[in-house]
């Protein structure tokens, strides 16, 4: 009996054994040969690649640990390394290696050497397991992109410019085929072009851009272009701004005038002081920026082609009562108390007077506005805009299609007037210019016609 127990505990003994063997060799067979691949992110690469960029790459692998990690840039077959590194295995069963990386790469076309034209950014990553006769679970990546490292090329075709103070420039010219965004740039402002409908020239943009009354002799007039990739170019053309005097008016500011204007904005405007004076000041300052700031917002409503055709209509039988560009000085009880510059033509005709559209257009604001009280802006396509206020009636709506001619509102002095007026303006993307040159056949002809012509 004796003998048979030992037996038998020999016999559950070895079975005991044979179990640990099986269980502890399944275990280092399940973790030396684990088929978890590690993990790799990185931020998607841009749609175009046109200089250095800075590219985050992080693996990631909990089970072995990571072995290596190689990133390249492939293109027309050939390989430019961007990053390769191997992690040592540390410890049993690389229990001290390396789990996790972070690496910040160059990627540089022009230091690669690479060309214009699809590329395409691959990182490989292994790990420490046995699976793939020892080489380890594997994890790619890839992402495409396209270099384009080469500016869009642009060029005037429209030959000599002439521009005065407070007008407005026309540029006819070329751009290459890859430009996604064109303009004039005047100093620190860029002003969009557009293009020609003329299906015949592609490639071929007109540009309307302002001239500031204030203009400096040292800011610089260019053209842009800019390709899908941001890459940009800038070349100078000829375009010769003409100084030009701007007149000095004093206004003198009555108890008389602010009872008469103040009532308008009473429920309009939020007004700190019950002071007449602080209140004008308030309207002739802050208001005034806002609602100019609003007015600027209208270049990004106007249409891509012509909508007005021919000369532009003044209001009829009216007298001038104030200019363009005029730097008015407000006086009140002999002080200087305030000073700004008139932008618009001031038109005074019999009161009540019908306001014809100066030329055809599409209403884009038709409603109170401010200092300007109720006013119509009708764009003319292309960046050009004409501003009707001060009106005591509006007969438009926004989006209505306006013919040259059209009655679109009857004078009045709504807003910051004194009297019965129209206030008529022309703003070029969205800055205010000289409505006289607007109303001048020849120099529509000269300076508009003649070189849109040079096209066909």
């Amino acid at each position: 009996m004796a003998a048979k127990e030992k037996k038998r505990k020999g016999l559950y003994l070895s079975i005991i054994i044979v179990i640990l063997i099986v269980f502890l060799g399944g275990f280092f067979v399940v973790n030396l040969f684990e088929g978890e691949s590690p993990s790799i992110k990185t931020r998607p690469l841009a749609e175009y690649v046109s200089g250095a960029v800075s590219v985050t790459i992080e693996a990631s692998d909990s089970r072995r640990g990571l072995r290596s990690i190689r990133a390249v840039v492939v293109q027309n077959g050939s390989e430019k390394v961007l990053l390769e590194k191997l992690y040592p295995f540390n410890g049993l069963m690389n229990r001290e290696g390396t789990r996790f990386m972070r690496e910040e790469i160059q990627f540089d076309p022009k230091r690669l050497g690479l060309a214009q034209g699809r590329a395409v950014m691959e990182i490989r990553c292994r790990d420490y397991s046995m699976r793939s006769g020892g080489d380890g679970n594997l994890t790619v990546l890839r992402q495409e992109t396209t270099i384009d490292t080469v500016p869009p090329s642009v060029r005037s075709i429209s030959g000599l410019h002439y521009v005065n103070e407070g007008g407005t420039g026309f540029v006819v010219y070329k751009t290459s085929s890859d430009t996604s965004d064109s303009g004039v740039s005047v100093g620190s402002e860029f002003y969009r072009g557009f293009l020609h409908p003329s299906s015949k020239n592609e490639g071929m943009y007109e540009c309307f851009f302002p001239i500031p009354y204030d203009f400096k002799p040292e800011t610089q007039i260019r053209l842009w272009a800019r390709d899908s990739a941001g890459n940009n170019a800038m070349s100078p053309f000829h375009c010769k701004v003409r100084k030009k005097k701007f007149p000095s008016d004093k206004m003198v500011i009555t108890d008389k005038f602010l009872e008469k204007i103040l009532p308008y904005f009473q429920g309009r405007v939020d007004f700190d002081s019950t002071g007449k004076l602080e209140q004008f000041l308030k309207i002739n300052r802050e208001v005034r920026v806002f609602n100019d700031r609003t007015l600027s917002e209208v270049r990004s409503k106007t249409a891509p082609e012509h909508l007005w055709e021919g000369s532009w209509l003044r209001l009829p039988n009216a007298a001038t009562m104030a200019r363009f560009g005029d730097s008015r000085t407000y006086y009140y009880e002999g002080k200087a108390v305030d000073a700004q510059v008139h932008l618009g033509i001031d038109l005074a005709s019999l009161a009540n007077s019908a306001v014809p559209a100066a030329n055809s257009g599409k209403v884009i604001i038709a409603e109170e506005l401010g200092i300007y009280g109720k006013t119509i802006v009708l764009d003319h396509g292309m960046g050009v805009a004409s501003l009707y206020s001060h009106l005591s009636e509006i007969k438009v709506s926004v989006g209505q299609d306006i013919k040259k001619g059209d009655t679109i509102g009857i004078t009045g002095q709504t807003g910051l007037a004194g009297g019965d007026h129209l206030h008529f303006a022309v703003m070029v993307q969205g800055v205010f210019v000289n409505p006289i040159e607007w109303w001048d056949q020849r120099w529509i002809d000269e300076n508009i016609y003649k070189r849109i012509a040079l096209i066909n």
